[in-house]
């Protein structure tokens, strides 16, 4: 099981704001378990925290934009993107203005020095969210999509497409994150020449220079035109008649504004608040669809905010019925364990065929036959009883008996034909023959019943 990580240390780095002009530090801490990222202004009185979750992105114009009451922080996106692509959970970000420093306008930075300081793993499991079925989002005013299907990583496919002779279409794949830092992390933002004095007459792209994006000249301009916007930015003028990138270092890529907006991606993904087992195809992506997409991977964790484990029927258990009776002291009718399909040091993920043979169907109920709750309990205990005897020597000698049970729900009927999938979790280590452990058993992708319970584990005399 993989676990939650943070910052070994805390690095700093400086540098003019993109929108806003200002110098600026932005400095990544390590923080505790379970914390996700926060940013805090430590320029504002009261020094106000905003959680970067994507229901606190405020506007997406031209980067994504997070607030908490009057305070915000823009452009977090390639700060959000090397933390996620390189497994970080848990992060406090402090920055003494209303933005990140835009830098070299890419993630390369962020990721050079989270390798410098360290990454140190945490107790916690790290919480993945298992993309199970096609979610969809559409702009239609856009004409922009992202679609995420289910798969064993987090992979990303990013198309952009712009009415431009220089960059009319191209497209960039990142099937591994272990990949990120050489394949996407030093993709540079960019922009067209065209949007340039819009940007200006909106107060945006203040600090915006040839350093730090990639400037696209592909509709030729009146030279007096365009040697005014260089004076604007300052920088030397250009021959007005030469069409193409405008860059003091050339291209990384052919297609790096492609891989630079799947790194956007990763940026705005960042604010699920919880790292995704899934693989998005982004059809001209951009901040507002990004967040929007976010939003709704959020609502659908709400509505499955507990998983129910993956289960192929057809994968060998790695327990058997025959495997279960060497640890098990319980016999028929009281087995309620069939097989163990996952175990780890701190989890168990167990099966019961429910069917119509079974006993207790005779008189709960004749007419409509209800697998009792309380078996349900016991079942899941026999699961936590396997995580714990599995490690133990001898387990033939040892039994083990409730001692309490509290926070018991029962959410639906479990009945015959019914496939329980039962997953327990040990919540503190094993102490003087007392375990404390959750338990929640699915029926499909429903969890149907949970429990806390704490047990003791005895030697038989």
């Amino acid at each position: 099981m993989l676990k939650q990580t943070t910052l070994r240390g805390s690095f700093s780095l400086f540098g003019k704001g993109l929108h806003t002009g200002l110098q600026l530090t932005v400095t990544f801490n390590p923080a505790p378990e379970n914390f996700g990222y926060k940013i805090k202004r430590i320029d504002l009185e009261g020094e106000p925290v905003i959680e970067a979750i994507a229901e606190n992105v405020a506007e997406t114009s031209r980067g994504t934009v997070v607030a908490k009451g009057e305070a915000r922080c823009s452009t977090i996106e390639h700060g959000m993107a090397a933390l996620y692509a390189m497994g970080i959970d848990n992060c406090l970000i402090t920055v003494n203005g209303p933005e990140f420093p835009i830098l070299d306008g890419s993630a390369k930075q962020y990721v050079e020095n989270i390798k410098r300081v360290g990454i140190e793993e945490q107790n916690a499991p790290k919480d993945f969210y298992v993309i199970k079925k096609k979610i969809e989002v559409r702009d239609e005013t856009s004409d922009s999509s992202i679609i995420i299907l289910p798969d064993d990583q987090f992979s990303i496919t990013a198309m952009i497409s712009f009415d431009s002779q220089f960059l009319s279409s191209q497209f960039a794949t990142l099937d591994d994150m272990a990949d990120f830092e050489t394949e996407i992390a030093s993709a540079r933002t960019f922009v067209f020449v065209r949007e340039i004095e819009p940007l200006l007459k909106a107060g945006l792209i203040k600090g915006g220079d040839l350093d730090n994006a990639i400037v696209i000249y592909e509709r030729q301009i009146p030279q007096e035109s365009l040697d005014k916007l260089a004076d604007y930015m300052n920088v030397e003028h250009k021959d007005a008649t030469k069409l193409g990138y405008i860059n003091d270092k050339p291209l990384v890529w052919y297609n790096e504004p492609a891989r630079h907006k799947l790194l956007d991606i990763i940026g705005d993904m960042a604010l699920i608040g919880r790292p995704i087992k899934g693989r998005i195809i982004a059809t001209r992506p951009g901040h507002t669809i990004n967040n929007k997409f976010a939003r709704q991977i959020r609502r659908e964790i709400r509505a499955h905010e507990v998983q129910a484990p993956n289960y192929d029927c057809n994968e060998a258990p790695l327990m058997d019925v025959n495997r279960i009776r060497e640890l098990l002291p319980h016999r028929y009718p009281m087995q309620l364990v069939d097989k163990v399909i996952a175990i780890g040091a701190n989890s168990i993920v167990a099966i019961k065929n429910v069917t119509t043979n079974e006993p207790f169907f005779q008189g709960h109920f004749p007419q409509e036959p209800v697998m009792p709750g309380v078996l349900q309990i016991e079942a899941m205990a026999q699961a936590g009883g396997l995580l714990v005897l599995n490690s133990v020597e001898e387990p033939e000698r040892w039994s083990t008996y409730f001692l309490k049970i509290d926070g018991v729900k029962f959410r639906q009927k479990v009945v015959p034909g019914d496939t329980l999938i039962f997953k327990v979790e040990l919540l503190a280590p094993l102490r003087h023959g007392i375990s404390s452990m959750k338990g929640f058993a699915f029926v499909g992708e429903k969890v149907v019943c949970e429990a806390t319970f704490t047990a003791q584990i005895v030697k038989n005399k």
